[in-house]
């Protein structure tokens, strides 16, 4: 078992809140990534898990066990480094059985350990090298390794990647998906990179400021946004962000902005002050008049940029940048003037002061509501 709940955990530096009340339940076989921005939290929330740090408020709980106060080594957690942090004058079979000499484990166990987990990583072969012989990706397989050898509860992991060029860190990313899988044990990983955390996690926590925005499966969090931080912070390019007002007409919801006009559904609402969202590669380039509901932008071709499969098209509306990742098959170019449209069904809309996503109070379909509200979740 290895499920770890965080109950109010917070930790302040003199008057700076690095991570504030965060209420958090890691199940048991997870792969929860900790995404966010530079000074978020994140290594910080992570190091307080693994006992290299203490937390000024609440609890840590593993498998139910209150271990809020018990020092690092006896948590049966494992930590893998961003700087690898291997002994430079030990083999890389003495790296691995290390933690196993620590606990006392007969000569024969840890040399079936090491043998094991250097097997399952194919790194046997340099089991008599030493860390200042092995390349990037090497001394990377060697700290998980290092971890993998204990068997401990959960595996914690502080961007473990970073230190790898860009091929080497999609292999590894493979490889820690894979092992993730074989084993069913629980991992707690911190990136800023959203792509190992939308193509590796089960669930993600992103945070802003040492506060969670919004926990949930890679698709919630990308499809769903809960505020306008996480729309605008997952994707590349990210969600386009637009200020925006809503209002009633002719007993249908619409929306304004400059160069944005539209008809969301039928129904009514208070007038209010939105932000509008919409993803890059839901925004079309329309080739003809259009009719019925949807958002349409009066924009002009800035920049046409091919990413060989597929190309971002950048408009400015009305001064703002508006993206869209289209087919290369569609042909335009800088100084064109063109419509673009996204269909009802992929709008967000997020409440202007607050940030937080609008939904409807009945939790009804848009096109199915009539007389009804806008309310933030």
């Amino acid at each position: 078992m290895g499920t770890i709940q965080l109950s109010g955990i917070g930790r302040s530096f003199r008057s700076t809140v690095a991570v504030g009340d965060i209420d958090l339940t890691i199940e048991d076989g997870g792969f929860v990534v900790l995404l966010g921005p530079s000074g978020c939290g994140k290594t910080t929330l992570l190091r307080m898990i693994a006992g290299l740090l203490e937390p000024t408020a609440g609890r840590i709980l593993l498998d139910g066990d209150d271990i809020t106060e018990l020092p690092s080594k006896k948590r049966d957690l494992a930590m893998v480094f961003q700087s690898y942090a291997l002994y430079p004058h030990l083999s890389v079979r003495k790296n691995l059985a290390f933690p196993l000499k620590v606990q006392r484990l007969s000569a024969a166990e840890i040399e079936r350990r090491v043998e094991e987990v250097a097997e399952s990583l194919e790194i046997g072969h340099l089991l008599e090298r030493k860390p200042k012989e092995l390349s990037g990706g090497q001394r990377q397989r060697v700290a998980v390794g290092r971890a993998l050898v204990r068997n401990p509860k959960a595996f914690l992991m502080d961007e473990p990647l970073s230190n790898l060029d860009a091929k080497l860190r999609t292999q590894t990313r493979h490889e820690l998906t894979a092992l993730h899988r074989r084993l069913g044990a629980t991992f707690v990983y911190v990136t800023h990179d959203q792509v190992e955390a939308m193509t590796m996690a089960t669930k993600i926590v992103v945070l802003n400021a040492g506060r969670i925005e919004q926990y949930g499966t890679p698709e919630e969090v990308y499809d769903r946004p809960e505020s306008v931080f996480v729309a605008g912070f997952l994707g590349s390019p990210a969600m386009n962000l637009i200020d925006a007002r809503i209002t009633t007409s002719d007993g249908e919801v619409a929306i304004e902005a400059d160069g944005v006009t539209g008809r969301l559904w039928a129904g009514r609402s208070d007038d209010l002050d939105i932000v509008l969202g919409v993803r890059p590669e839901q925004v079309a380039v329309a080739t003809a008049p259009l009719t019925g509901p949807g958002v349409r932008f009066a924009g002009r071709v800035e920049i046409v940029e091919n990413l060989g499969g597929e190309q971002i098209v950048t408009c400015l509306v009305a001064g703002s940048r508006v993206f869209a990742r289209t087919s290369r098959d569609l042909i335009v170019t800088p100084g064109q003037d063109v419509t673009l449209c996204v269909a009802v069904e992929n709008v967000h809309l997020f409440d202007r002061d607050s940030g937080r996503r609008l939904v409807w109070v009945d939790d009804a379909e848009p096109a199915a509501v009539a007389d009804t509200e806008l309310a933030a979740v």
